[in-house]
Order: structure tokens, then sequence, then C-alpha cells
């Protein structure tokens, strides 16, 4: 099986290995960052080896874990990375053997699905989204690009989350709801509504913390 070096030598990363070496797997072999302060240093025993863009000089076979805790930068360095020429079937996609994957669930290049997270039936996971331990995805959710599903987080059915997305911990979505794009739903918030593009909203039952950019009424 081919080696995996993880870009962004932060928690995430840390708990990528974590996942990794839960299923008896050593593939991950070495860490990209841009902090020059890092090179040289270990990060969960493996070593930090340079920036970036470096990750042209690894092999063909080699896959990539982009470990950024945000989707946005996270897209930023898919970007990187794909200018340099890493093209999209060496991004590897990480599942933790606690994680619970139905059959007919599918999941993106590049993305990371922490322990006990559910994928219970048809549930659409973009490429590069990360689900952190014990949120759960239930029948027919999508989760587009980039999007970040904290620990807890629980979507009721058929619910659509946006490129960039960021729900906070033990946030809950009512079943057919849409959360657009760079959007941001706080911990612990109960979302009974759509929930607007580039919008953060907050509380239970959850509302628009910015009041002049928002567009509905909160229930």
């Amino acid at each position: 099986m081919a080696e995996i070096v993880l870009v962004a030598a932060g928690g995430l990363a840390r708990e990528t290995i974590a996942a990794v070496r839960a299923a008896g797997d050593d593939r991950v072999v070495a860490l990209l960052d841009d902090d020059p302060s890092s090179w040289g240093s270990e990060v969960g025993g493996l070593p930090v080896v340079g920036p970036v863009e470096s990750a042209v000089t690894w092999g063909g076979d080699t896959t990539f874990v982009v470990c950024a805790g945000r989707g946005t930068v996270r897209e930023r360095l898919v970007a990187r990375l794909s200018a340099v020429g890493i093209e999209r079937e060496r991004f590897a996609a990480v599942f933790h053997p606690a994680a619970s994957v139905a059959d007919g669930c599918l999941v993106g290049a590049g993305s990371i699905l922490l322990a006990n997270v559910v994928l219970t039936a048809d549930v659409v996971v973009g490429e590069h989204v990360v689900a952190m331990p014990g949120a759960v995805l239930t029948h027919d959710d999508v989760l587009h690009d980039f999007t970040t599903v904290c620990a807890g987080v629980v979507l009721g059915g058929g619910v659509v989350v946006g490129e960039r997305a960021y729900l906070g911990m033990a946030a809950s979505v009512r079943q057919g709801l849409t959360i657009g794009r760079d959007a941001v739903l706080g911990m612990g918030a109960v979302l009974l509504q759509d929930l607007p593009p580039g919008e953060t909203w907050a509380g239970a039952p959850a509302r628009a913390l910015d009041t002049a950019r928002s567009t509905r009424r909160p229930l």
C-alpha cells in the first residue's frame, strides 16, 4: 500500500496518525509544514521534513492527506499542492477503524473520518472533509468539499452542508435543512431552519450572530 505524507503538522495531524495506527497501519511516514522551526522536529514520532511545496520531491506512489483544521486552509493547501503537480488521485482518505460507514455511502479523496464517526445510509461526503470523533451523519446527508464537522455533531436525514462550512462541537441539525457554503454553526447549537451562506449562527434554537448580514428571521 502507498505511503502517506501529512500536510500541516498540528493537532489534526496527530489525530490522523493515531487513526491510521489504530488500524495497525504504519503507512504515514512524514509530515510537511510551512513553519521552518518545525523542520527536523517530530510529530507522533514522525519527522517534519519541509514545506508544503516539497511534496513534489516525493515519488508518484506517495499519497497525501491535508490536516489543517479549517476547511478554508485545507482548500488553499490543496490548491498549492495541485499547482506543483500533485494530482487528485494522490490524496488519500483516512478512516479510523472505529468509524462506521454503511454500504452505499461515498467518501471523497482526502477526507478524514475519526473514531466513532457514523455514516448510516447513502451519505455522500465530499473531498477533504473532516469529521471529528462521534459525529453522526444520517441517511441521505451530503457534505460538500472542505467542510468540517466537529466532535459530537448530529445531522438529521437529508441535510446538505455547503463547501467550507464549519459545524461546532455537539451541534445538531434538523432533518432536511441546508447549511450554506462558508457558514458557521456554533458549538452546541440546535439548527431548526436553513442557515444561509457565509453566516454564523449559534444557540438553541440557533440564531444569526450578525443580524445585519442575516437574510432570514430566526425561529
